[in-house]
């Protein structure tokens, strides 16, 4: 009997098994999830603070967000559909008890298999929103290599998509305006399209990142954030 976590390895990589068809991803399952599909339930959000745009990309770190729901009658908590279960499982196991907007979340599984738009009429209030043709998805391609890009939340942020016009004064200007306190910074030494950013805390790197990624930093460039496992 294979492990999940083989499985999981296995297609990340966009390998098969030796004599068998290609992973088929709808039979994944989280450990000891019977039927554990693409749809979390995040918990204990910030009702004042959080939205559907910033779940959407701080979930899409870890996979493509297809649709976001925060309950109307419930607003601590949301529904959160995946492009893939391994992607929830990914989601789920980066940041489940991190804190965002300083509360601590809970992440699990859903027991519903996809996220319902609205009904017409019924109220939402904006609260539920579909992003399956987002240009933002960071796994479009199967074996993307944004999968070995994956980490945890940490202080230290991966900046990418930087324009050779923008150097570090500019970002890190643009950090501050947005209420972050940069620490430290650092451009890749043959890559000045890549740079490190870290900040005072995880809390905050998490909210910066929410909202720093697509940062219009010129005309025809936007910036891409992620987590990073380095330091400055």
């Amino acid at each position: 009997m294979i492990d999940w976590k083989v499985l999981i390895f296995l297609y990340i990589l966009g390998l098969q098994l030796p004599g068998a068809a290609a992973l088929n991803t709808a039979a994944l399952r989280l450990p000891g999830q019977t039927g554990a599909g693409c749809v979390l339930l995040v918990s204990n959000l910030s009702e004042e603070t959080v939205t559907p745009d910033a779940l959407f990309t701080l979930f899409g770190v870890y996979g493509d967000v297809q649709r976001v729901k925060i309950l109307f009658n419930k607003k601590d908590t949301a529904l959160i559909q995946m492009s893939e279960p391994q992607q929830a499982y990914l989601a789920q196991t980066h940041l489940d008890k991190v804190k965002l907007f300083g509360k601590q979340i809970r992440v699990m599984p859903s027991k519903h298999q996809g996220v319902q738009m609205p009904k017409e009429g019924q109220p939402d209030a904006g609260l539920t929103k579909d992003y399956s043709a987002s240009p933002l998805h960071r796994f479009k391609k199967p074996g993307s290599k944004n999968y070995q890009n994956i980490y945890a939340p940490s202080a230290t942020l991966h900046l990418s998509n930087i324009p050779p016009t923008v150097g570090e004064e500019e970002i890190k200007a643009a950090f501050a305006e947005a209420g972050f306190d940069v620490k430290a910074f650092k451009f890749f030494p043959k890559d000045h399209k890549m740079a490190l950013i870290q900040l005072d805390s995880v809390d905050e790197a998490i909210v910066a990142l929410i909202k720093m990624h697509n940062f219009q930093l010129s005309d025809a460039s936007h910036l891409r954030v992620s987590f990073s496992k380095s330091t400055i």
